[in-house]
């Protein structure tokens, strides 16, 4: 397959795509039919589950939205079914001030921000240094952790989503695929690659009363995920822990998890 061939089109989601094809440092290539990356997975149509389920065997879903999109939005249709197995692991802290519905306010007066930036402390330093992705991994390594080894199971296909399948569903793909062994130009470039369907992305959100206000509270172009925000994660990932895998081992993951992940990704 080529690059164009990793899109998987559906009529209720925009930015689908096979994390497979992509170069690694040892010049072989990821494995295609084993994980995909998408975007809000709530409009699937019976079309599209008859393609992901029936026809590409799809059995495993990590949501990565936050326990408030859920709520809001509802778990999805894919939720409903006896084949799949779902897996929420939202990507936000709960219970403290960088929670996604501040607990430490009132029931009555909490202002709920579905996505993540929209939560992002104003103050926060190390924020500023290492960017909002970062705290993904700061506030929750367990679901990041939890995530990664849903993706490794070896028994059909697998996506992770988000809401725009962009911030939180990029960190998680960039770690599997650090683990996969691919090259960081090509970690990067799959990253910016939702860029090529940001506007189809907003236009289906901003369709939800749930993300509406969010979105528009940012001007359009800096809703474009650019390759120097991947860079400067991965960066601070190489600076804080000698890369990717030096974080997760930190955090409990082990050899068997990494021959598991390595064995769904790789040729």
């Amino acid at each position: 397959m080529n690059e164009h061939e990793r899109w998987i089109v559906l009529e209720g989601a925009v930015n689908v795509r096979d994390l497979g094809g992509l170069p690694t440092t040892d010049g072989g290539t990821t494995r295609f039919g084993r994980i995909l990356r998408a975007d809000n997975l709530q409009g699937l149509t019976p079309a599209d589950i008859e393609l992901l389920v029936g026809t590409l065997k799809l059995r495993h879903v990590v949501d990565l939205r936050s326990n408030t999109e859920v709520r809001l939005e509802g778990p999805g249709p894919l939720s409903e079914m006896s084949e799949i197995g779902f897996h929420h692991h939202t990507l936000f802290a709960e219970g403290g001030r960088f929670t996604d519905a501040s607990a430490d306010a009132s029931p009555d007066t909490v202002d709920e921000r579905a996505l993540p930036w929209a939560n992002a402390p104003r103050n926060d330093d190390e924020l500023r240094v290492t960017g909002y992705y970062y705290s993904y991994l700061r506030d929750r390594p367990d679901s990041v952790v939890a995530s990664l080894r849903a993706l490794a199971g070896d028994d059909g296909l697998a996506v992770v989503h988000c809401a725009a399948g962009k911030d939180r569903t990029g960190v998680v793909c960039a770690l599997a695929q650090a683990v996969a062994g691919v090259t960081r130009e090509a970690i990067v470039a799959d990253y910016a690659a939702t860029g090529d369907r940001i506007a189809a992305i907003l236009e289906r959100l901003r369709s939800s009363e749930t993300y509406r206000v969010d979105l528009d509270s940012k001007p359009a172009d800096q809703h474009v995920p650019r390759p120097e925000y991947m860079e400067l994660f991965l960066t601070t990932l190489e600076d804080r822990f000698g890369g990717p895998m030096g974080w997760l081992e930190q955090h409990g993951w082990t050899a068997a998890d990494t021959a598991a992940l390595r064995a769904r990704l790789r040729d």
